[in-house]
């Protein structure tokens, strides 16, 4: 079994929990959210580096939201939130206009801050700090060059999916339409292997609204082919 970390100092009563796909032993009036990584936007198909940059979904963006949306009508969502980027928010509102829920655009959900490399692609980025991607790609430093600190970044993803359970009624569930890296390195926190988050592919997370988080399974609502990797961890 793996065993979870930390994610930082926590709020009193916060605490992690063993990854479970099926949620054993968790209360069917628990708050669940489903954190998913938006569709493929204009960079991610030029292979460029985003952070907070706020480039739009590309044309096959905006048809793997399309597409996603029906797939989500049985599992009874209550809210819908966004990162405010917009290839974030415009899926979102793909998903939102299908299930008839608005979209609450919540800062806290967006991208990592990759600093210097914003708007790089890999060559560019080791042709410039040779070692500097692989160190990051491997885990092995805490921050891109001039970007925000993994730290950092997991404490407000963390924070965030705790507010909004907080805020929900028991059974609730909840789709949170965010960034690839900030699902990676809150899996790495909650210590989950690390592995690419595909566009649209997302994971669930179960709180009882009084400061436990548990990671359980991927979920996937885009097609294989169709998806752009986004690297691990």
């Amino acid at each position: 079994m793996v065993r979870p970390t930390t994610l930082g100092p926590a709020p009193p009563g916060t605490q992690s929990a063993s990854p479970s796909p099926t949620f054993r032993g968790v209360s069917t009036e628990s708050r669940r959210l489903l954190l998913v990584r938006h569709g493929q936007s204009v960079w991610n198909a030029e292979g460029r580096w985003q952070g907070q940059a706020d480039p739009p979904l590309s044309a096959l963006g905006e048809e793997q939201a399309r597409e996603a949306a029906p797939r989500l009508g049985a599992l009874g969502f209550s809210r819908i939130l966004a990162s405010d980027l917009r290839r974030a928010g415009r899926t979102a509102g793909i998903l939102a206009a299908a299930l008839g829920l608005p979209v609450e655009v919540d800062s806290d959900l967006r991208e990592i801050d990759v600093g210097d490399w914003t708007g790089m692609t890999r060559a560019e980025i080791e042709a410039r700090w040779p070692g500097e991607l692989a160190a990051w790609s491997e885990g092995r430093s805490e921050s891109t060059v001039g970007g925000e600190s993994r730290a950092h970044l997991t404490a407000r993803a963390r924070s965030t999916l705790l507010r909004v359970a907080a805020e929900c009624a028991p059974g609730d569930r909840v789709l949170l339409v965010s960034h690839g890296a900030l699902i990676r390195n809150l899996d790495r926190a909650l210590g989950l292997p690390p592995q690419g988050i595909p566009n649209l592919t997302g994971r669930w997370y179960e709180s009882d609204g009084d400061g436990s988080l548990i990671p359980g399974a991927l979920e996937s609502l885009a097609d294989p082919e169709d998806r752009t990797l986004s690297p691990s961890p």
